[in-house]
């Protein structure tokens, strides 16, 4: 306790943080509903590898160790969403590979086509997520890798 204040019983931090997840889920539902992206809407969804419940292929986690960006625009593919996370495909190398990713595992979702972010903290354990090398793939910029796939360095901060 500090400064008089009581250590909140209720985990208010949790409940925002799951009621924001809830809103990637809605608008990836809405896209599935509707058999794709309307207008110019594209999404960077950033997401931990390691994570409890991620399937992604094998060298996908090689790559990216820690933390990974899909670009969600224009060749997808078999998307699926349900309470826990969603499921896509998407072309890596020109190899397809499905990826499963739950909402608990976001820690990134970016919409520039309307400068619309969400920022989640790791859900990990009861002390927050450990300590990380950096990402492959956080670099200042956006840059398209020029393989064919679909991951992206991103840059979420804002601008100063």
């Amino acid at each position: 306790m500090t400064d008089g204040m009581p250590d909140s019983l209720i985990p208010y931090d949790e409940i925002v943080q799951e009621a924001l997840r809830a809103v990637v889920g809605r608008v990836l539902g809405s896209v599935a509903e509707n058999g794709g992206l309307p207008g110019d809407h594209h999404f960077y969804i950033t997401f931990k590898t390691q994570a409890s419940g991620v399937d992604i292929p094998q060298r996908l986690i090689e790559r990216f160790p820690d933390e990974m960006t899909i670009v969600m625009q224009n060749r997808y593919w078999d998307l699926l969403v349900d309470d826990i996370g969603f499921s896509i495909g998407l072309s890596f190398n020109q190899i397809p590979s499905k990826l499963v990713i739950p909402y608990a595992a976001i820690t990134g979702f970016h919409d520039p086509s309307v400068n619309f972010e969400l920022r989640f903290q790791a859900q990990e354990g009861p002390d927050g997520p450990d300590p990380h090398d950096e990402a492959e793939n956080d670099g200042p910029t956006l840059v398209p890798v020029e393989d064919g796939s679909n991951v992206v360095a991103v840059d979420f901060k804002r601008k100063k």
